[in-house]
């Protein structure tokens, strides 16, 4: 029995479940395989790349959703979707993008729509839908943190949490809470082994007059992709880029650097420890393979260890 690659259950014989199909569009029926390969989706990605908005250094495509034909088609402009294929040199990406933004997503954190889709060549494409648009053409600003502190992609790592704090309470308008959301996404990227939390992967987003963090993207546990990853996080924090302990993490970072009370960090810890035997079910049923899934796991309990958590 085949499982939808968007909403991880049950499907019989067929590529998707029908509410996976009605997440994309109420009114969709059949989605076709992607025309691509993953090596084509890579070329064509680097081939459009200087008339696309969307860059980094994953190789990103630009899509449209057409119900009509029942399938994604990739466009210069005017995309709803982000694609991202699967890359030439780190397994399984876009498998392992898909399951650490369904695990955030238990805990709360603003995830958009997201999934996987099938392409010509029968491996798995990372879908996100755009949180920067609205409508038919209307653009929301979104500027990210490497912006916000007047850095390049060239010096996105060149910053510390600290200053991402200091960041926070200068432009969003209700500070407090958007500090909250940021502890919990920084536990979170550790537990999940993501060290590539750099400032281009924090954004805020202005709606109605209010600024607040955006939406979370580009959470992947890039740890497991890594042979020897050097480091636990990405930015600095009390100094140092591993070797954390409880004490930094949330003594000092939760209480100290982001004042939050110990109510509202407790809360946070809780709400994580509930959703511990989900995200296990979840990385069961993701589509990695069983060694990868296996490294998720081993990674997980490590983390969770050093929190005084267990699986």
């Amino acid at each position: 029995m085949n499982r939808c690659p968007i909403t991880y259950e049950p499907c019989g014989a067929n590529k998707y479940s029908s509410r996976g199909l009605k997440l994309l569009s109420p009114g969709l029926k059949f989605l076709g395989e992607l025309g691509y390969t993953a090596a084509e989706q890579r070329q064509e990605a680097f081939n459009r790349a200087s008339a696309m908005s969307v860059q980094g250094v994953q190789p990103k495509l630009s899509a449209r959703l057409s119900v009509r034909k029942g399938r994604m088609e990739v466009v210069d402009t005017g995309g709803r979707y982000i694609l991202k294929p699967q890359h030439d040199h780190f397994p399984e990406m876009p498998q392992n993008e898909d399951l650490t933004m369904r695990l955030a997503d238990v805990i709360g954190l603003n995830i958009p729509f997201h999934g996987l889709i099938w392409s010509k060549d029968n491996s798995l494409t990372y879908f996100i839908r755009r949180f920067d648009r609205k409508g038919q053409s209307e653009k929301i600003p979104v500027e990210d943190f490497a912006q916000l502190a007047g850095l390049t992609r060239d010096t996105k790592y060149d910053y510390s949490l600290e200053k991402v704090v200091g960041l926070v309470n200068k432009f969003c308008t209700f500070p407090a809470v958007e500090k909250m959301g940021l502890f919990k996404l920084v536990i979170f990227s550790y537990l999940t082994g993501n060290d590539d939390m750099h400032l281009k992967n924090f954004s805020v987003i202005t709606e109605d007059g209010i600024t607040r963090l955006s939406p979370c993207y580009d959470l992947v546990n890039t740890t497991i992709e890594y042979k020897t990853p050097d480091e636990e996080i990405a930015l600095l924090l009390y100094g140092k880029k591993k070797k954390l302990t409880r004490q930094i993490l949330v003594d000092y970072f939760g209480m100290e650097r982001c004042e939050l009370p110990v109510k509202s960090i407790e809360k946070v810890l809780e709400t994580i420890a509930s959703a511990v035997p989900r995200w296990k079910e979840l990385i069961a049923i993701s589509f990695l393979s069983q060694e990868m899934k296996d490294k998720y796991i081993d990674l997980l309990q490590a983390r969770l260890d050093i929190l005084n958590y267990k699986l």
